[in-house]
């Protein structure tokens, strides 16, 4: 069994068609992130989701909204993965992540939003114990140029890679 861990953050609907903040391309991210989960999934890798919830009675992921849920897909794929609820940028601050990370020395990261999550989560001084690798093309923004400054600049700090390259197709 590898030691390895699929972080996936924040696939909410909020972030879909019809909510608060649709992001770029959020329909095809979710369809490439299914796929990922059942890659890692079959390579014995540990998947663990993060759903941001937020305490505010209206607006993004307010607390029991539909906007908060996490996306059914996502849910259908990893029916066994735990979740971790936040309310702040970073998955690891003021949650239980660590503990569904325990004996995981590699942590794929992706999910929504690049600029914004995913940066916060992989750059946080509670990563640093482990080998953190974004996931380029299971992650976005709200725009395309946001995602790809985004990755860009993750870049120069850690590695980043394609879900291909991580779990290449039989």
């Amino acid at each position: 069994m590898t030691t390895a861990a699929l972080l996936v953050i924040d696939i909410q609907e909020d972030y879909f068609p019809g909510g608060v903040l649709p992001l770029h391309e959020a329909l095809k991210v979710e369809e490439r992130l299914v796929a990922a989960i059942r890659r890692a999934q079959a390579a014995g890798e540990r998947v663990v989701l993060v759903q941001h919830v937020s305490p505010a009675q209206s607006g993004l992921f307010a607390a029991g909204s539909r906007g908060a849920e996490i996306r059914q897909a996502i849910l259908s794929a990893a029916p066994a993965a735990p979740v971790v609820r936040k309310q702040f940028a970073d998955a690891f601050q003021d949650t239980d992540l660590s503990r569904h990370l325990d004996g995981v020395t590699q942590l794929r990261i992706c999910g929504m939003m690049t600029q914004n999550c995913v940066v916060f989560t992989a750059m946080t001084a509670l990563a640093s114990g482990y080998d953190v690798t974004v996931i380029g093309d299971l992650c976005t923004a709200p725009m395309e140029v946001v995602h790809r400054i985004a990755l860009n600049a993750l870049r120069s700090k850690m590695t980043v890679r394609d879900a291909e390259e991580v779990w290449p197709a039989a």
